[in-house]
């Protein structure tokens, strides 16, 4: 508790809106410069600091299979991705969302550290997600089910304009642009750790844990390349990744039906961000 109050106390000196509080704002595009409006937080929603720091494994899973309400599910995002929605993204994603997401975008902030779940490395997860998802979850925050996380509706705070431009940014940092260049290495590097976890606590095999990383290592190449867009939420994204990969021959239908095995496993330990 003494931890957590801490976090509370570090927000409320920035007067930050990423990690809880209310305001009122426009949310109608304005077509000129977006709503950028920074509050100091009277509340956090409930969050319980796990012993991983990464959440249940129940909850991990109903997070990445959440069905998209009907009203974004046909959304596709108005705002080219041009250098002036990039530049008013930053600006947005600086004042509300890097205190937590931090400024690379891969869920290091100082205020996100101890809260569970934790906020998600957005610069790599928003690579995989598609427009009427990210736009969804930034427009609703994370109060409901079965989300349970410290992420505020920022319906009420950022115009419409802004949320897209901070999701034309949010993907440009998995790309390697703005704030802390987004670190494929480092992304890498947390991956083999959670497999090592795993082996040790004999939640997988070692040839498992191979097999897991060999599969992903090709699904983040093809995100790389940008020739994959997500379309929907996480669980559907992986699923039209690993179909591509058996279309090009990259894997075989039974090495993705035992990658998508593992994956449940991960989730289910508990040991998956």
């Amino acid at each position: 508790m003494k931890h957590l109050t801490a976090i509370i106390f570090g927000i409320l000196i920035l007067t930050l809106a990423a990690c809880g509080g209310t305001a009122t704002g426009d949310s109608t595009p304005t077509g000129g410069e977006p709503t950028v409006e920074v509050v100091a937080i009277s509340t956090l929603p409930p969050a319980a600091v796990s012993p991983r720091g990464m959440g249940s494994g129940n909850g991990m899973r109903a997070r990445h299979q959440a069905q998209i309400p009907a009203k974004y599910a046909d959304l596709k995002s108005p705002v080219p991705a041009d250098d002036a929605s990039l530049e008013r993204g930053a600006k947005i994603y600086t004042a509300n969302c890097a205190i937590c997401h931090g400024d690379g975008g891969m869920g290091d902030g100082p205020a996100g550290t101890g809260l569970d779940p934790a906020p998600v490395p957005i610069a790599h997860t928003s690579q995989m997600l598609g427009d009427n998802y990210l736009f969804w979850r930034i427009s609703e925050g994370g109060s409901a089910e079965p989300f349970n996380s410290a992420m505020p509706a920022f319906a009420s705070i950022i115009d419409e304009q802004g949320r897209w431009d901070v999701i034309n940014y949010v993907r440009a940092l998995g790309q390697g642009a703005g704030g802390a260049p987004f670190d494929p290495a480092m992304e890498a590097n947390r991956r083999a750790e959670m497999l090592s976890a795993a082996v040790r606590e004999k939640v997988l095999t070692q040839e498992e844990a191979d097999l897991f990383n060999e599969i992903h290592a090709k699904m983040d190449a093809v995100i790389a390349s940008g020739k994959f867009q997500g379309a929907g939420a996480m669980s559907q994204a992986q699923a039209d990744l690993l179909a591509l990969l058996v279309k090009n021959g990259d894997i075989t239908q039974q090495q993705a039906d035992e990658f998508s095995q593992i994956h449940d496993r991960l989730e289910m330990s508990g040991l998956m961000r």
